[in-house]
């Protein structure tokens, strides 16, 4: 145990048992592993030091000065968010309420709207609409900005603030004005929250000539099980090829990404590996599965909605030249968070590495680029200056951004999807004419002599 001789710091660690704890677990961090450990210890400690000291005086004085009387446990709670939320967009903490919801979030059900989120370009920004959610069925889109919730900006907003709000009872509005650059103007919804159960596979059918098609909107607990099912019954009515559908798909579980991908790769191929500063965070990560899918062509199906586990699994197929990946840039969200329980409930999200594709190429901030890249729309130039400028100035300016008159409850699709959907999906023909390609190549390869 350290002694720390500061005055300040022993009038609160005497009168406040839970801060004496927090500043010891803070005095306690080891230094990273590597040459001349103990002198970077000693160095790292006393940096550390001398910042408590600030750290200490700022607690003595809200404690003596604010207004109102401030609990111990919201001020240390309040120095942890700060904390973590300066690292990055992705690392927080979590108190038990919100730690709560993240595990009920996990095995598959929670109340809210259906959308994934994030932090980008220090604007709130939707990652996807999650299918057949509120979201979705609103219209909301990958990379809206959401700039309002409930008539508040987001301005300076964290994750986990925003989760909150956006997170309530089934059957509770909340309005959302939305920022869609492309179309440079704000959109206001007003979406129905609705139990959000998260089904792995939507949609697994045949589509025509004996081609395969799963849509397979997350990675959950139970998709490996769910994935295998339809498989079967999709080899059971005769399909030789398999278009696998991860648009829109916001990750999930690596371990559940990483059982999809190596249903279709070489045992001991690579799948993904991991890289963070301490040498046990360097992963490899190879497939183990006995009897893969290799017989048929496979096409994946990516745009800019899907992250993660889904940039995982197309990397993987594309680096082992397993599949063709066909569709729009993916969203480019390749760091790992461990999840770390602490002992009042509460526990902290850090990130700890960063995922790499078999051949090396970083997916974090780079994203997967397709094969053969086709267009949802047709997209609008703009300038690099204009994406950049601070959306919550303009609002304070009149006729500088167009903003539409709210729209009903999106609670319903002006237009339900219907079979006819898949004729105008260019993504999806595209995919069909490589497959009939690759067929027609495949009876060419089978004519040519061997020597």
């Amino acid at each position: 145990m350290v002694i720390i001789k500061m005055n300040s710091l022993k009038k609160i660690l005497r009168t406040n048992y839970f801060i004496y704890v927090s500043v010891v677990l803070l005095i306690t961090v080891s230094a990273p592993p590597g040459i001349n450990c103990q002198t970077k210890a000693k160095d790292f400690q006393g940096e550390l030091y001398g910042e408590l000291e600030l750290f200490a005086d700022v607690v003595t004085t809200i404690q003596s000065d604010y207004v109102e009387e401030v609990k111990p446990k919201d001020l240390i709670y309040g120095a942890l968010k700060g904390m973590l939320s300066s690292l990055d967009k992705h690392s927080q903490f979590m108190d038990s309420d919100l730690y709560n919801e993240m595990k009920v979030e996990t095995e598959g059900e929670f109340g809210g709207i259906g959308i994934e989120i994030t932090i980008k370009d220090n604007l709130l920004t939707i990652i996807t609409p999650m299918d057949g959610t509120p979201a979705d069925k609103a219209g909301l889109k990958p990379n809206d900005k959401i700039i309002k919730i409930d008539g508040e900006l987001t301005r300076d907003i964290t994750l986990v603030e925003a989760v909150k709000k956006l997170r309530g009872k089934p059957g509770v509005r909340v309005q959302l004005t939305i920022l869609r650059e492309k179309e440079k103007k704000l959109l206001d919804f007003t979406i129905t929250r609705d139990i959000i159960k998260l089904k792995s596979i939507k949609e697994a059918k045949v589509i025509e000539d004996n081609i395969g098609y799963v849509k397979l909107v997350e990675f959950r607990e139970n998709t490996i099980k769910d994935f295998e099912g339809a498989l079967k019954n999709l080899e059971k009515k005769g399909i030789d090829s398999l278009i696998l559908d991860l648009r829109n798909n916001p990750g999930g579980l690596l371990n559940s990404a990483i059982d999809v991908a190596e249903r279709f790769l070489k045992t001991g191929e690579m799948v993904v590996y991991t890289k963070g500063r301490l040498k046990n965070q360097n992963i490899e990560f190879k497939s183990r599965y006995a009897k893969p899918y290799l017989n048929y062509p496979l096409i994946v199906l990516v745009n800019n909605g899907s992250a993660s586990g889904s940039e995982i699994v197309a990397g993987a197929l594309q680096d082992n030249k397993r599949a063709i990946i066909v569709g729009t840039k993916t969203f480019g969200k390749g760091s790992v968070q461990t999840v770390i329980p602490l002992r009042d409930g509460s526990a902290i999200r850090l990130t700890t590495s960063k995922y790499f594709t078999p051949l090396g190429r970083s997916i974090h901030g780079e994203g997967i680029i397709p094969d053969v890249v086709v267009e949802e729309e047709p997209k609008k130039l703009e300038s690099a200056a204009e994406s950049q400028q601070d959306v919550f100035e303009k609002l304070k300016s009149e006729g500088e951004i167009e903003e539409e008159k709210p729209q009903k409850d999106q609670g319903v699709k002006k237009e339900e999807k219907g079979p006819a959907e898949k004729i105008t999906d260019s993504q999806l023909a595209r995919a069909i004419d490589l497959i009939k390609g690759i067929r027609v190549y495949r009876t060419f390869e089978e004519k040519i002599p061997k020597k």
